[in-house]
């Protein structure tokens, strides 16, 4: 465990069992340095208890960055149950899981996430206060992070110095899910023209029926001749075979962990290929949890997500000055307020 790729000092990792409810789940607290842990609960079918394993270890380390960059009073944690939602999720599983949250006494507070829904937290808020979407208003469909993605791309444009902004901005969108596809009607919505890819024929059916956008094979999708690619599905998909591959000039999107190793940023780099960091541009989900505590209604977590844009900014143009990489300068930037917290919690 201590010496797993992914491990990078995690405070806590919690494995759970409830052989009656058929729970098998994991828990990783990241860092608490800034606050409580917070983070989506994904069901998967791993096809390995490892692959699991490396995944929330991942996915709690983005929280925790995606917390402090955006300067939210959060940490970062992650939860993964290990099974089929359309064939594993029951009530009981679901209880289980809210009580594996309870024992933690608040430092992990549960969101939804891939294969979760906000009605199965409503079934884990029976047995744990520790979840987000507790307010009405919380609980109505409203798609933050493909806002923040939006917002951030709105920054890269700017950035590169694209004439018309959005408008005739050739995008390829992987993946049409509940990121993928809000965001495609936000850029379209803004004039962009649309490639898109899912494994749901019927999800690029909508787009388009929708948006006029033009379908390709989820394997070719990040080949295509466009401005900008945009990441909304599952992780790992740049890497040393797809990244010589692209062709857009810049990379912003609302999956977690889009690269495979860190060091594919300088990659990117190498090309001439702007890439907005993940745990920034995908950040909405946080903004918003914190913003149902102080206004819930959509017009205040919208405006609240609009941050994403000028950190963006600050970002591009702080690693343009420098000549690092966007990333290097996101994570410089999260490295110094995660160790000012500890030393103010230590003394």
């Amino acid at each position: 465990m201590f010496r797993h790729p992914d491990f990078d000092d995690h405070e806590q990792v919690v494995f759970a069992r409830d052989a009656d409810a058929g729970l098998r789940a994991i828990i990783a607290v990241h860092s608490s340095a800034r606050g409580p842990a917070f983070g989506g609960c994904r069901m998967w079918p791993y096809r390995r208890e490892a692959d699991a394993l490396t995944d929330v270890l991942r996915l709690a380390r983005g929280m925790t960055y995606k917390a402090a960059i955006c300067g939210l009073p959060y940490g970062g944690g992650k939860s993964v149950i290990l099974g089929d939602p359309q064939r594993d999720k029951t009530p009981a599983l679901l209880g289980a899981m809210g009580r594996a949250v309870e024992r933690l006494g608040g430092r992990y507070i549960v969101a939804d996430d891939i294969g979760t829904t906000l009605d199965d937290l409503a079934v884990m808020r029976t047995v744990t206060s520790h979840t987000a979407a507790a307010t009405a208003a919380a609980r109505a469909p409203l798609a933050v992070t493909a806002y923040g993605v939006l917002m951030a791309i709105r920054a890269a444009v700017r950035h590169v110095e694209r004439p018309g902004g959005l408008d005739g901005l050739r995008v390829a969108i992987q993946g049409l899910g509940n990121v993928g596809l809000p965001l495609a009607s936000y850029l379209h919505e803004a004039g962009a023209v649309l490639t898109v890819a899912d494994l749901d024929p019927a999800r690029t059916a909508a787009a388009r029926r929708r948006f006029g956008a033009t379908v390709v094979e989820p394997a070719l999708i990040h080949r295509q001749s466009v401005e900008l690619f945009a990441p909304c599905a599952l992780g790992a998909v740049l890497d040393d075979q797809t990244i010589p591959e692209l062709q857009a000039r810049i990379v912003c999107g609302g999956a977690n962990n889009q690269l495979a190793e860190a060091r594919h940023a300088a990659l990117l780099a190498a090309r001439g290929i702007l890439y907005v960091p993940d745990y920034l541009a995908n950040a909405g989900g946080v903004i918003d949890f914190h913003q149902e505590r102080i206004d819930d209604s959509p017009e205040a977590v919208l405006a609240a997500v609009g941050r994403i844009e000028p950190i963006a900014e600050e970002v591009l143009r702080a690693a343009a000055r420098s000549g690092r990489t966007p990333l290097e300068v996101a994570d410089e930037m999260v490295q110094a307020r995660l160790a000012s917290a500890r030393e103010r919690r230590h003394g």
